[in-house]
């Protein structure tokens, strides 16, 4: 049975990888691109007269089909003066150094990698101690955010002034602005200036009061960020809708086409309305030593507040750290897994676990301290994890040569994350992760489907990838962007051939 299975991939695979080869054939060579003009692929050739706002677009009801399509890509021009756009450079600037210093996020420009940090990568072979959780991709975490300026935005021809754009981003940004590129990842707010100008209290961009825009920092396909949110959402794991954007700033000079973009759902914003039944309780960002749930490791400083930020109250977090190391772990399991349940989902975070690790990650929890949200629900009392930031997932090592990812069957986990390494020594949790492990492969990550999403999203932004310029880029050729889609392919054919080759071993 497991030999006629590995022929039948192995045919599969093959007509797929053809497939995609012959349909990537005819991209047009980066190089040969001119530059970008307003009349072509961008909102900059459509009406973009700023009239009276329609009542489409300033309902506070989240409309999805506008600004989160799968099956189109949205073109949006951003106006910013030229004080302003001068202000956010000179902002950078004082924060990361001169823009093309050559800045990297680690040494040798691996992301992630600590000075002194000398771990090695490990396939999933013999369990190895990965070593002390890294601080994230840049080696530390930067306290300031970039500052906020005033800008104009034109979309399919209504026009929103008065809004708020910032850069925003870890090693995305951090990196990107080290390069010398343009194409830096930023943030949106249509009513950040509700002060200054009362009309915009409440500006919605059709029910979405923040969009985040994702260059596709170290992804050549331009599809890691949507697809692993998507097959989160799918797997039953609460996590942000996606979509692309053909991206247009003019800055004094004209409408620039500054490359295409994944813009991501804001969690504090509309997920939790959407995905949950009350959007009122706390919305935490973890990040550095607390984001591990080590013993002893909490520190405010770990838990940013994305709501209720007026109340000093982190009792929710430090329930569910005590919950998590209380000795009853060993002594009486039962009751540890009730306490734990009380105030943690369990289920969901196995269930993210399981999706996690059949398709790779290596900026996340069990490889960083950062890059996910917990929410409290308060129908529950519960902590709800909700993933973030997956553009280095889905790859079998890419940028992260000097880390491990987390095991298939979580051998490598130590104690150094805990709520990996807990849950798996409990074998009434590990079977648990076991069932969702089997269920993602049954019911989502199916290769002939998975292919399908994977070539159909490729076709989709082909285009707008293949007409950037070459300051407005994140790919590293247009070679590597052909070859991106059947390297996802293998990719997914590997991990779904380990996953089962973990549940045969097991059952």
């Amino acid at each position: 049975m497991k030999k006629t299975k590995s022929i039948l991939y192995s045919i599969l695979i093959t007509v797929i990888l053809v497939s995609a080869c012959s349909t990537t054939a005819e991209a047009t060579s980066l190089d040969s691109v001119d530059d970008y003009s307003a009349g072509e692929m961008t909102s900059a050739s459509r009406d973009n007269s700023q009239g009276e706002p329609d009542q489409e677009k300033a309902s506070n009801d989240p409309d999805y089909d506008v600004v989160f399509p799968q099956d189109t890509v949205n073109e949006i021009t951003i106006t910013v003066s030229e004080e302003s756009w001068a202000l956010m450079q000179e902002d950078m600037t004082a924060i990361y150094g001169e823009q093309g210093s050559g800045q990297k996020a680690g040494p040798a420009g691996r992301p992630g990698q600590a000075p002194g940090d000398e771990q090695k990568s490990a396939a999933d072979g013999p369990a190895q101690n990965p070593g002390e959780p890294n601080v994230g991709m840049m080696g530390g975490a930067d306290d300031q955010n970039p500052v906020w300026v005033e800008a104009e935005v034109s979309f399919d021809g209504d026009g929103w002034e008065h809004i708020g754009i910032r850069y925003k981003g870890n090693s995305s940004l951090k990196s990107t602005w080290g390069s010398g590129s343009l194409k830096l990842p930023f943030k949106l707010d249509f009513d950040q200036y509700e002060d200054e100008y009362p009309e915009t209290e409440d500006q919605r961009f059709y029910g979405f009061k923040q969009l985040s825009f994702s260059s596709g920092f170290h992804d050549d396909s331009m599809l890691r960020e949507k697809i692993a949110a998507d097959l989160f959402r799918e797997a039953g794991v609460p996590s942000a809708q996606t979509a692309y954007y053909a991206v247009s700033i003019d800055y004094g000079e004209g409408p620039v086409y500054f490359g295409l973009y994944t813009v991501v759902e804001v969690i504090d914003d509309t997920v939790i309305e959407t995905q949950f039944s009350d959007d009122s309780g706390n919305v935490y960002k973890p990040e550095g030593a607390g984001a591990t749930f080590t013993a002893g490791s909490f520190s405010e400083g770990s838990f940013d507040k994305e709501t209720n930020q007026d109340e000093d109250d982190y009792s929710d977090i430090l329930s569910l750290f005590d919950a998590l190391h209380d000795k009853s772990r060993i002594s009486d399991p039962e009751s540890w897994r009730e306490n734990l349940e009380a105030v943690f989902n369990v289920d969901n975070f196995l269930n993210w676990l399981a999706v996690n690790t059949v398709i790779q990650n290596w900026d996340t929890y069990g490889v960083m301290q950062h890059n996910y949200y917990l929410y409290n629900d308060p129908e529950t009392g519960q902590l709800v994890w909700i993933p973030w930031d997956n553009n280095e997932s889905l790859k079998s090592n890419g940028q992260m040569r000097d880390r491990e990812s987390l095991r298939l069957d979580l051998s490598g986990a130590g104690n150094n994350w805990p709520l990996v390494s807990y849950l798996r020594d409990d074998p009434v949790y590990y079977q648990k992760y076991l069932s969702y492990l089997d269920a993602f492969l049954t019911d989502v990550f199916t290769l002939e489907d998975i292919a399908d999403t994977y070539q159909h999203y490729h076709d989709l932004i082909s285009p707008y990838v293949l007409e950037e310029g070459p300051e407005f880029t994140q790919i590293s050729s247009t070679q590597a962007f052909d070859q991106s889609l059947a390297e996802l392919i293998q990719h997914t054919l590997e991990r779904i051939k380990a996953a089962e080759d973990l549940l045969e071993r097991v059952r």
